[in-house]
């Protein structure tokens, strides 16, 4: 794998519920070192539009040929509009990786989809894709779910893409950029 490989980083803004859609903010880099795109589109909040979204955005970009991967913030977009990561990675065939800080915790995922969603067992069972990964790095653990790639691959990706602190830099920098454009400053953990 090439050292400066190029990633789509995606995540979504800050919104509200009383919102109706949110910002989703992609961020095309090669390795962890640098920003060649930033793209934008938006979701429905709590809807089924997420996996489309990710979707096109990955088939229209002009990066699209030499993009090696993509990663998400998380498997939500916009509260709890999931993305399909197998029906992603069928449509523009690159591993599709989602990754975060803490250990997803299903049991509560389950108890939330049931109590707002009639159609809370199919979201439930995007959750469920996959095998769920820890993966060390210098601080503390990241937790990825990923296809159309090996673990080994998935930490290869990983470790290229993050240059310093715990997440890697699309997906940081995503973060940065659609808190920022929506708040007026960026925040959080980025």
């Amino acid at each position: 794998m090439k050292q400066e490989i190029r990633i789509l980083g995606i995540d979504d803004a800050p919104f509200t519920f009383s919102d109706t859609s949110t910002m989703v903010v992609g961020v095309v880099m090669r390795g962890g070192e640098y920003l060649e795109a930033v793209l934008r589109s938006s979701v429905t909040i709590d809807g089924t539009d997420a996996t489309e979204v990710v979707t096109t955005m990955v088939q229209t970009t002009r990066h699209r040929e030499q993009l090696r991967a993509v990663m998400l913030d998380g498997i939500c977009l916009g509260g709890f509009n999931v993305v399909d990561i197998q029906t992603v990675h069928e449509a523009v065939q690159i591993p599709v990786l989602t990754i975060t800080r803490d250990k997803p915790d299903l049991t509560a995922i389950e108890s939330a989809l049931r109590k707002h969603f009639p159609d809370w067992e199919y979201r439930l069972a995007l959750h469920q894709v996959g095998t769920l990964h820890e993966f060390q790095t210098a601080h503390n653990p990241l937790y990825a779910k990923f296809v159309g790639c090996s673990p080994d691959e998935a930490q290869e990706i990983i470790s290229r893409a993050t240059i310093r602190g715990v997440l890697p830099e699309p997906l940081r920098l995503a973060h940065l950029i659609a808190s920022g454009i929506v708040r007026g400053e960026s925040y959080g953990k980025a």
